[in-house]
């Protein structure tokens, strides 16, 4: 009634791990996400100093430029030049800044980072009180 299958399925993985394709630990994958996250906030933070110069804002991109430098194994973040212009209003800047730091806060208590975490929580807050003042006088 029943006959065992006598070839090998096709939807089956090559027998044991294959040395040509790189595999990766969770923790290797979690540090690629959360220097994905504080690059792009980085960036962002960029745009900002940019728009309104400011010491707060240098040191963040200072502590955000040396923790992907960490999370990267030493290389340095790829930083575009300050050039004042103004692409997008400093309330959505801070807003979409505000968004990064919290997907950044959420990989690096994931992957236990306390020094990442600290750091995009401490943005969120920056960010969230560059924001008020401005929501404030819109009602």
């Amino acid at each position: 009634m029943y006959e065992p299958i006598r070839t090998k399925s096709v939807h089956s993985a090559v027998d044991g791990p294959n040395p040509d394709f790189p595999h990766r630990s969770r923790e290797e994958e979690l540090d690629i996400q959360l220097a994905g996250h504080l690059a792009a906030l980085l960036a962002v933070t960029d745009e900002l100093r940019a728009a309104q110069a400011s010491a707060d804002l240098d040191t963040a991109a200072e502590r955000l430029a040396e923790q992907v430098t960490r999370l990267r194994g030493g290389r340095t973040p790829v930083r575009a030049p300050m050039s004042g212009r103004r692409e997008a209003g400093a309330a959505a800047l801070h807003r979409r800044a505000h968004a990064l730091a919290g997907r950044a806060l959420v990989v690096a208590a994931s992957r236990a980072d306390t020094a990442a975490a600290i750091l995009a929580a401490e943005r969120m807050d920056a960010h969230t009180a560059a924001l008020e003042p401005r929501e404030l006088a819109s009602r």
